[in-house]
């Protein structure tokens, strides 16, 4: 063996950690001035940086595991632990926004009338689009583990039917809730509940869509063959992402849609 091999993989100089710092930079300062003054150019300047730096950044990730065999078992397990540690900072993020939704409805002040909802509020029916985006969400987390069930199998096809499905149903969900938004009889800045309820819900709409993404170029990789059973890592961390992404919504939609309203 060569002395000078190491199961550890040194990352190449990469300017791409910089330019997604600069894109997050004028998307945060793109969505002040949207905000404010209705100009979204720096925005638009901003996520377009965001989506290069994600599609070059992926590129060469998948560059070093599949071409380059960069990725031996002891990186893999520091991407695992590294994705786990991603969720638990991620459950810490939901937690937060729980507690705030349950500090204000177990404790309504007067100044939102004493009652939860507030006065004047007008809760969504949680037997429309919540349930029925629940019913989505859920057999989105069967098709993802069918996908990657076949995959350890070395059914292909299986596979890419799998993740195919998942992310038209992850689409289908973010549509769905859109037009939850539009149609909601209630607004961000009505009352702590508007706000609670926004917050929380947009946030986990971030991350289905984010969690779409990712199963996306998961679907592109095993169309180009680029999974096999003991080589796809992506493809475990989209999984865990997104079931964990499913079982945040089942939360959601017992207390902030069900047992909320």
């Amino acid at each position: 063996m060569d002395k000078n091999y190491s199961p550890y993989h040194l990352v190449e100089p990469s300017p791409w950690p910089y330019i997604g710092a600069c894109g997050a930079f004028f998307t945060t300062t793109g969505f002040i001035l949207f905000f404010h003054y209705n100009r979204g150019g720096v925005l638009f300047i901003g996520l377009m940086t965001l989506v290069f730096t994600m599609a070059v950044w992926w590129r060469d990730v998948i560059r070093e595991s599949t071409f380059q065999g960069h990725h031996t078992l002891i990186v893999k397990q520091g991407l695992k632990y590294g994705m786990i540690l991603f969720i638990v900072s991620e459950v810490c993020l939901f937690f937060s926004f729980f507690w705030a939704f349950f500090h204000s409805s177990l404790n309504a002040t007067v100044e939102i009338g004493a009652v939860w909802p507030p006065q004047g509020t007008y809760p969504l029916n949680f037997f429309s689009i919540p349930l029925l985006n629940t019913a989505i969400l859920l057999s989105s987390g069967v098709t993802v583990t069918v996908a990657h069930f076949a995959l350890i199998s070395g059914n292909r096809q299986l596979t890419v039917v799998g993740l195919l499905v998942t992310v038209v149903l992850g689409l289908i969900f973010t549509v769905f809730q859109g037009v939850e938004y539009f149609a909601a009889p209630f607004a961000i800045s009505d009352s702590i509940y508007g706000a609670t309820f926004f917050l929380t819900t947009g946030a986990h709409g971030a991350h289905v869509l984010i969690g779409s993404i990712f199963l996306l170029v998961c679907l592109f990789r095993a169309i180009n063959y680029q999974f096999i059973k003991e080589e796809a890592i992506g493809f475990e961390l989209a999984a865990w992402y997104w079931h964990f992404v499913d079982v945040v919504w089942l939360f959601l939609f017992i207390f902030m849609y069900w047992w909320g309203s």
